[in-house]
C-alpha cells in the first residue's frame, strides 16, 4: 500500500504540473484568441467526461451492483455515491466566490481582482481532480488509473494556458502567470493524498468513492468548463471538439486497458 500511496501521488503531482506546462504555452503566441481556447478546453471537457466515465463510474457501477442484495439497492446506492460528489464540489462552489468567464476579458484594463476569482474557481476543481487521481489508484483492481491521469493531465494543458492568460490581461508578467499556473496545479497532489487516505478506510468503500470522485469530475465539466466555452455563437464547433476529445480518450482507455 506504501508503493501505491507513492504512485497515485506522483501520478497526480505529474498532471498537476501539467498546469505549469499549459501556463508557459503563454510564451508560444503574442495573443490567444477566446476561440482557440475555447476549442481546447471542449476538447479537454470530452476527454475529462470519457476518462471519469470508463475509469471511475462505469467501474464503481458494475461493482455496487455485483456487491449489492439486489439491483434496485445498487443502483440506488450508485446513484447516492454520484449525487453526494457532485453535491460536494457544488458546496465548495457556493460557499467560495468566484468568478466565470474570465476569457472573455484580454484588454488591459482588466480587472486583477476578477482574474484571481476567475483562477480560484479553477483552483477549487484541482482539489475534486487529485482526489479522483487518488480514488482511482486506490482501487487499481477495479480500474486502470493511468488512463484518468492521462485524461486529467490533457485538461490542465489549456487550463494553465487560461490562467496565465487571465493574470496577463491584468497586467501581470507572462514569467509570473505561467509560474502561478505551475504553483496551482500543485493543489492536485494534494487532493490525490486526500483519495488515497479515503480509500484506505475499508475495502467496500472503494466503488462507492469511485463513484463519488465521478460525480465530482461531472460537475467540474458541466458546471465549470462547458459554460465557459458554449458563450459564444459557434455551437458546432465547441460540440464537435467535446466529441473529439470524448472520442480520443474511449480509444485511449481500451487501448491502455
Amino acid at each position: 500500500m506504501h508503493q501505491l500511496f507513492i504512485q497515485g501521488f506522483l501520478a497526480a503531482l505529474a498532471a498537476g504540473l501539467v498546469t505549469g506546462l499549459g501556463g508557459f504555452c503563454i510564451f508560444l503566441k503574442k495573443r490567444y484568441l477566446k476561440a482557440e481556447i475555447n476549442q481546447l478546453l471542449n476538447l479537454a471537457a470530452g476527454i475529462m467526461l470519457a476518462a471519469s466515465f470508463f475509469s471511475l463510474l462505469v467501474p464503481s457501477m458494475e461493482e455496487i451492483v455485483t456487491e449489492s442484495v439486489n439491483l434496485y439497492r445498487g443502483a440506488l446506492n450508485y446513484s447516492l455515491a454520484v449525487f453526494a460528489g457532485v453535491l460536494l464540489v457544488w458546496i465548495l462552489n457556493l460557499l467560495i466566490p468566484h468568478e466565470h468567464n474570465a476569457m472573455g476579458h484580454h484588454g488591459p484594463h482588466f480587472d486583477l481582482k476578477k482574474a484571481w476569482l476567475f483562477i480560484i474557481a479553477i483552483t477549487l476543481h484541482k482539489l475534486p481532480e487529485g482526489l479522483a487521481v487518488g480514488v482511482a489508484y486506490g482501487a487499481e483492481n477495479l480500474t486502470n488509473p493511468l488512463s484518468l491521469v492521462v485524461g486529467i493531465a490533457a485538461h490542465n494543458i489549456p487550463e494553465g494556458l487560461t490562467i496565465a492568460i487571465s493574470l496577463v490581461a491584468a497586467g501581470n508578467s507572462r514569467l509570473r502567470a505561467a509560474l502561478t499556473a505551475a504553483a496551482i496545479g500543485l493543489v492536485q497532489p494534494l487532493g490525490a493524498i486526500v483519495g488515497l487516505f479515503f480509500m484506505e478506510i475499508q475495502f467496500n468503500i472503494v466503488p462507492y468513492g469511485m463513484a463519488l470522485a465521478g460525480g465530482t469530475l461531472l460537475f467540474v465539466v458541466i458546471n465549470e468548463i462547458l459554460p465557459e466555452t458554449y458563450g459564444m455563437k459557434e455551437t458546432n464547433k465547441s460540440a464537435a471538439a467535446v466529441f473529439a476529445g470524448f472520442i480520443f480518450m474511449t480509444y485511449l482507455t481500451m487501448v491502455l486497458d
